[in-house]
């Protein structure tokens, strides 16, 4: 096997030129697509991390903003106990107050009542007193015995003794 020598720098010089045509008119511009096409990607990459920090910031603002929904809600339950319980204590309060008056009310009407009952049965007892004693007078009994079953007769009449 002999080699040509006149074939290979044949060769080699076919693939320099193919080489620096390449080069001039294939190669620059397909690294310079290839450039453009890895900054995009790059770019896209950025853009999507920057996408991804802002909706880890997002969701981490939401968890905030729910947490405070919950502490509000929890202190509007709180607060809404706290003002049930002092209404409640007031109304209580308040009925209490107005039993007691109630009742004062009601012993003094009783109080008023019996005044007046004992002073009914006084007029009642004087005129019942005056009417015996005037009996008395008209009959004139002579004997004690027979006053005493007098009195005693009137009495029952007005329901005094038995």
């Amino acid at each position: 096997m002999s080699i040509n020598y006149a074939s290979f720098i044949l060769a080699i010089i076919a693939f320099v030129i193919l080489y620096l045509l390449l080069n001039k008119y294939a190669f620059g511009p397909l690294f310079s697509v290839m450039e453009k096409r890895r900054e995009l990607v790059m770019q896209q990459m950025n853009e999507a991390s920057q996408t991804r920090e802002q909706a880890v910031a997002y969701v981490e603002e939401q968890k905030q903003a729910l947490e405070a929904a919950r502490k509000e809600a929890y202190e509007i339950i709180e607060q809404s106990k706290k003002t049930s319980g002092k209404q409640a204590d007031q109304l209580m309060a308040e009925a209490r107050e107005e039993a007691t008056r109630l009742k004062e009310e009601a012993v003094r009407d009783i109080a008023n009542e019996k005044k007046k009952a004992v002073q009914e049965l006084r007029d009642e007892v004087g005129a019942v007193s005056v009417k015996i004693a005037s009996k008395l007078l008209e009959k004139e009994v002579s004997s004690d015995s027979a006053q005493e079953e007098l009195v005693d007769k009137y009495l029952k009449e007005v329901g005094g003794r038995p």
